[in-house]
């Protein structure tokens, strides 16, 4: 079921219309490093998320099922996670601190899960639970994708906080791309958008589509990996990989259809094409795409201006070419790309600390602080 109203068709030529951005012709390795890295965090083969509790203390996900507190560098195994459903690219994905947690101790997370109990698979899921030391209660299912699939690829999924009192959280198209990112009655290839005791927000833009999920805000997407919210606008960017080639950074607007599969930059793994087309008028073009892939990973900005020069710009981590892309916005344009900590391994997430340092989980590595040189 496709969404195509002239509601979306003015909210796209407002927000959204033009051509993509290319890639400038290449990306930079700087021939003087100003910085270095520090691993805080050592042992954690895949550290999928992770949120700051303090200056001393933070949460890391391990996606093959163990949820971290970590203490000037120590690790505590937290108890009481729902059952996970491993497999493939799926696990203990996203946590986040809701945006009161120092009043009500409240974390969210995303994993893979089989709520339903049959031999289908699984797919995404968020919960919400109380942390109390090192124990979850209270762990509450608030979303859960349908239906399930054994399929072990794109399940998303970060989460952020708006400043309305809303959580969004993507899911990944879980490889049925024929489907799911522009059927609005399916689950997958989707952000989403609740209120933070997981009701369905009454401004959602589907809430009176008959038959469409109600908890989406945007589709056609294909697995969402990075999602941060911007520090002067507040407007939510995502960022997800694409097929081979075709990457992207998208600017989340409610209601509208990002394009995939109907629309890439990308191709087959193959090398046979998808679509002939790169744009539609009733489709939103990304900010900016990545060709060759760089498969990216988390993405945050650099406000503190503790780095030389680094202040406003956006970071992505790159799971392909095992580095930290920086990349430099200036007129609404990516004006500059460069390599920061080249072949560092592969980057999963990339956060920006409340000591203003930012903090990469790099696979098999841990949690590094990026500090610069005296």
């Amino acid at each position: 079921m496709k969404k195509n109203t002239s509601f979306l068709i003015a909210l796209f030529f407002i927000t959204q219309l033009g051509c993509a951005q290319d890639n400038p012709p290449y990306i930079e390795t700087p021939e003087q490093i100003d910085y270095s890295f520090e691993v805080v965090v050592d042992g954690i083969d895949i550290p999928w998320g992770m949120a700051f509790i303090n200056f001393e203390e933070m949460l890391v996900t391990e996606k093959s099922g163990i949820l971290y507190h970590v203490k000037n560098g120590k690790k505590t195994e937290i108890t009481g996670l729902p059952p996970i459903y491993v497999r493939g690219q799926g696990g203990l994905l996203d946590v986040a601190l809701h945006p009161n947690f120092s009043e009500n101790n409240t974390l969210y997370m995303t994993l893979s899960a089989n709520t339903e109990g049959d031999e289908e698979g699984g797919n995404t899921s968020l919960y919400s639970a109380t942390l109390t030391g090192s124990e979850l209660s209270n762990v509450t299912l608030l979303y859960k994708a349908t239906p399930n699939s054994k399929k072990g690829q794109h399940w998303g999924s970060r989460i952020v906080f708006d400043q309305e009192g809303h959580v969004f959280f993507g899911i990944g198209d879980r490889g049925n791309r024929e489907v799911n990112p522009q059927d609005l009655s399916k689950d997958g290839g989707k952000i989403y958008r609740l209120n933070l005791d997981g009701s369905i927000p009454e401004d959602n833009p589907f809430v009176n589509e008959p038959g469409a999920k109600k908890a989406i805000f945007s589709y056609g997407h294909r697995n969402p990996q990075g999602m941060t919210i911007h520090p002067q606008t507040g407007d939510l960017w995502e960022n997800e990989h694409g097929p081979q080639g075709g990457d992207e950074i998208n600017i989340i607007k409610s209601g509208v259809n990002y394009g995939w599969p109907e629309i890439t930059y990308g191709i087959n793994y193959s090398g046979t094409p998808i679509t002939d087309k790169t744009s539609d008028p009733n489709m939103a073009q990304p900010f900016y795409y990545w060709v060759p892939s760089i498969a990216p990973s988390g993405m945050a900005f650099s406000t503190s201006g503790i780095y030389k020069d680094w202040e406003g710009d956006l970071f992505v981590g790159s799971l392909r070419f095992e580095y930290l892309e920086r990349l430099v916005i200036e007129k609404n344009q990516v004006v500059k790309r460069e390599k920061v900590l080249e072949k560092i391994g592969r980057v999963r997430n990339v956060v920006e600390g409340p000591d203003g340092y930012l903090y990469l989980g790099v696979e098999g590595k841990g949690i590094l602080k990026i500090v610069p040189n005296p």
